[in-house]
């Protein structure tokens, strides 16, 4: 009988789009995999991933007492029903709820904190209460993965989970074959593209990135900026489509909605921006730096992992307009064979520091060896 793996997440969309390799590596292996999340458009392309899904509902956004305390049971009751070997548990609500209830269960527990999210950012009574539930939900797990060393350092200074409990990751990696080098084209016409790929959140830099624009198509105005991204409506930082529709009227910048495939947008970029708060590390700017794109990103947690200033992109200050539009001034007046050297060092930077098989390799060390001292 093979061995059982459960993995729970936010949302199906999350497991299509960033555990698919992991899943598919986990299955190749002999292992029976098991996918959680609520429900929603992308569940039934699971299964092309050779896992059974199992929907679970869960409130993403609040902290209503009544309902996390509903979705421990709900875990507990599908853990008791699955009994899987191994739980693997990613993003704030299975990481703590689920958590919880595989340790009542005596199932081991894998822990993945990806990025620690606007409540970190700030300090008040969310962030105090979330930081006791992690220490609790956290206590017993076997091993609890980071994207970056400063998370970690937090979570171990404060007491929140065991120093020898821990490890990081280089973010959820990148498919190298799929994300591959693609040379930027020089811009015949004096265009200039700059892209940002993230959920339409204000903590991603979204206001900046627009204030930016305006002042540098002052200078520019054949340079275009770009937004690429679904709109997190239940978010609380998140920008309105009301917002969005008027930045477009006023032609400061594209809005490109969401995409499955951003392999085409960020090919058709010559630079990709992210001035975000703080972040695991960001997907977007892995997979801009696997085909070759040079990047200006803020000098923040997560972000400065994927960015070795003036090597392979630069780094701006966090929520400073100025010293952003002074990178992004930069970067255009920059010789087209400056930024493409940019380009093909941020590729070489994923090539061994940010490879998918790295990510995937470490969990299936962890998984074995839970199962083999069982």
């Amino acid at each position: 009988m093979p061995r059982k793996v459960l993995i729970a997440l936010n949302t199906a969309w999350n497991l299509v789009n960033f555990r698919a390799g992991l899943i598919r590596a986990l299955v190749a292996k002999g292992y029976e995999v098991v996918a959680v999340a609520p429900s929603d458009e992308y569940a039934a392309r699971l299964a092309e991933l050779g896992c059974r899904f199992v929907a679970l509902p869960m409130d993403n956004k609040g902290t209503h007492p009544g309902r996390d305390l509903l979705l421990f049971f709900r875990f507990l009751k599908l853990l008791r029903r699955e009994r899987p070997d191994v739980f693997l548990g990613y993003t704030v609500k299975p990481n703590v709820y689920g958590s919880l209830a595989a340790h009542v269960l005596g199932i081991p527990v894998v822990n993945n904190i990806a990025g620690l999210g606007a409540v970190f950012i700030r300090d008040n009574w969310l962030t105090r209460l979330v930081q006791l539930l992690y220490k609790t939900a956290l206590s017993r797990s076997h091993h609890v993965f980071f994207q970056n060393d400063e998370d970690s350092l937090m979570f171990v200074e404060r007491g929140l989970v065991a120093a020898d409990k821990v490890s990081r990751l280089p973010g959820s990696g990148v498919d190298l074959n799929k994300f591959y080098y693609q040379p930027v084209l020089e811009q015949g016409n004096n265009q200039f593209r700059f892209l940002l790929v993230a959920r339409m959140l204000r903590d991603k830099g979204i206001g900046e990135y627009v204030d930016g624009a305006r002042i540098v198509r002052k200078k520019y105005p054949n340079v275009i900026f770009q937004l690429l991204g679904f709109v997190d409506v239940e978010n609380p930082t998140a920008i309105s489509n009301g917002e969005i529709i008027a930045w477009e009227k006023e032609g400061v910048v594209e809005y490109l909605g969401a995409a499955d495939d951003v392999r085409p947008y960020l090919a058709a970029a010559d630079c990709v921006v992210l001035p975000s708060y703080r972040e695991g590390v960001p997907r977007s700017l892995l997979e801009a730096a696997a085909i070759g794109r040079p990047i200006i990103a803020t000098d923040a947690v997560g972000c400065r992992d994927v960015v070795d200033d003036g090597v392979n992109g630069l780094l701006c200050c966090v929520a400073d307009v100025s010293d952003l539009v002074e990178k992004l001034l930069i970067m255009v007046e920059m010789p087209f064979e400056m930024r493409g050297a940019m380009g093909l060092a941020g590729r070489k930077k994923v090539e061994l520091e940010f490879d998918e098989q790295i990510v995937i390799n470490f969990y299936l060390r962890v998984i074995k060896k839970i199962i083999e001292s069982r």
